[in-house]
This record gives C-alpha cells, sequence and structure tokens, in this order.
C-alpha cells in the first residue's frame, strides 16, 4: 500500500489531500504544529477509513524539527511514496509594517522547509526509482504581492528545475499553482477576502482532486481551472510594469477598502425597512 506524507495537514489543502489520499487507499504521515488537532485529525481519518495514520507533530520553521520530518522520508522500510509540502500561511501587513523576524520565520516554512524535505525525500524515491513530490505554491507567485508572493515564485521555479533533474528516475515533482480557495488560510491570516467576486473562489476538494491527478500523470505544473490557467498565462507573459501596477503590494489594503464599503452598503441596505416588515424582519 501506498504511504503519503502530508504537511500542514490538519487545515485547509492539507487536511483535504489528507482526507482524499486515504479515501485512494493511501497510508499517511501527518504533519503539523497543533499537536491535539492532528490527533484529533487522524482519529477521525482511521475511524472513517481504516488506513494507518503516523502523526508527527512539528514546526517546520524550526530546524531542528524539520531535520526529524526530513530523517523520516528516508526510512527504507515504512517508505514514504509521496511528499506533499503544503505547510505555509500569510502575514497581514506590509513588508515594512512587520518586523523582519516574523518574515524569516515565513520564509523558512515556506521556502527552507520544502528544499530540506524535497531533498530528502528525492534522494530517497530516486534510489527505489519511485515517488512524487507535490509542492504547494500559488499562482500568487507570477505577481509582485510582497513576500509571499516571493516565496511563492521560489517554490514553483525550484520544483520546475526539479522536475527536470529527475527526469528519467522514475520520480516526478509537481508544483501546484491554485488561484483563491475556500480554506481558513485568510482568516488564520486576519484577512478579510469580502472583496472578492464569489466566482474567485475555487473549492478545496476540487484543488486536490486536480493536482493528485495531475500528480499521477507526473504534470510540472499544476493549475486548476480554466479561468486561473487564463490567469496565469496572463500574469506570467504581461509586461512587468503592468503586472506591477496590478498586483503591488498594497492590493490587500484596495480589495479591504473595497470590502469595507460593501459592507456598509450591505448595512444601509438593512435599515432600509419595507412598510410591510416587522421591526425584526428588517
Amino acid at each position: 500500500m501506498a504511504r503519503a506524507l502530508v504537511t500542514g495537514s490538519t487545515s485547509g489543502l492539507g487536511l483535504e489531500f489528507a482526507w482524499q489520499l486515504a479515501g485512494t487507499g493511501h497510508d499517511l504521515v501527518l504533519v503539523a504544529r497543533d499537536e491535539d488537532r492532528l490527533g484529533a485529525v487522524a482519529a477521525q481519518i482511521r475511524d472513517v477509513h481504516r488506513v494507518q495514520v503516523e502523526v508527527l507533530p512539528a514546526d517546520l520553521s524550526d530546524r531542528e524539527q524539520l531535520e526529524r520530518i526530513a530523517i523520516r522520508l528516508t526510512d527504507p522500510v515504512e517508505r514514504i511514496d509521496l511528499l506533499v509540502n503544503n505547510a505555509g500561511y500569510g502575514l497581514r501587513g506590509g513588508f515594512l509594517e512587520i518586523g523582519v523576524e516574523d518574515h524569516e520565520t515565513q520564509m523558512d516554512t515556506l521556502m527552507r522547509a520544502v528544499l530540506v524535505l524535497s531533498h530528502a525525500a528525492a534522494r530517497t524515491m530516486v534510489q527505489r526509482r519511485r515517488g512524487a513530490i507535490l509542492n504547494v505554491s500559488s499562482l500568487a507567485g507570477y505577481t509582485t504581492a510582497g513576500p509571499y508572493a516571493a516565496s511563492k515564485s521560489w517554490v514553483t521555479v525550484f520544483t520546475e528545475s526539479l522536475a527536470m533533474e529527475l527526469q528519467g528516475t522514475g520520480v516526478s515533482a509537481t508544483a501546484l499553482l491554485p488561484g483563491f480557495v475556500q480554506t481558513e488560510f485568510h482568516e488564520r491570516a486576519s484577512m478579510s477576502m469580502d472583496g472578492l467576486p464569489r466566482i474567485t473562489w475555487l473549492k478545496a476538494p476540487y484543488v486536490v482532486e486536480q493536482a493528485l491527478k495531475d500528480t499521477a500523470k507526473g504534470a510540472v505544473l499544476s493549475i486548476p481551472s480554466v479561468k486561473y490557467r487564463t490567469a496565469g498565462e496572463f500574469s506570467r507573459l504581461a509586461p512587468r510594469p503592468l503586472v506591477r501596477a496590478l498586483t503591488s503590494p498594497d492590493w490587500y489594503r484596495r480589495l479591504h477598502s473595497r470590502s469595507v464599503r460593501r459592507s456598509r452598503r450591505n448595512a444601509s441596505r438593512r435599515t432600509l425597512r419595507a412598510p410591510w416588515q416587522r421591526d425584526d424582519e428588517a
């Protein structure tokens, strides 16, 4: 039976990866910071799908804890067939508004962890001539929306280069580049995304399903949905001055302002009571 190791596996896309992989018969190694939540997720998955679920609590920004996960990837007996590098989080605020220590911690999670775990997994998988690495990146990597976008650009390019190096080894590397996905990501970063049209959002089950299909095919880039593939091509090919104008680091401020204005308009409408309404219906 195949076994997958998923980082950031207690929420968002990572949680969806865990459930879908278990549903297709994969044993799991789940990695996340919150030990209690990790145990609860593992128990639920075991109960529903009857697969083996190993839990490894770890903060991947900590080098010693990251090394423990890397060592687990090299286990010659309980082998890992699929590595899903999903752990990550956003920071609210501009580059200069946030302490550099917070930026460093985020970069350790978003980039260094991907580097270290991909290295450990790839070397072990190449020896067996079998395996796959799926790195969760983002279409934000084609934009200029701050350090997070820059880190995702690195993940995409790194994965592409790794995929080329692995050609002919029986091991593949895929970068998942979703757009906006309905998960806890923005809520955990205290970001209100109410200003975005509903059509821009993708559902996590669809994104994960497409990513796993692309990984199974050995695709290098996985961009779910036609609209985001089109947006990705535009962002990649558009003149950089235009990209900078459209996706500068203050994009969240503009979005938040739009969201506040929309909320105020909705509140105003709610206070206008029709003649046939009771007070409690306004």
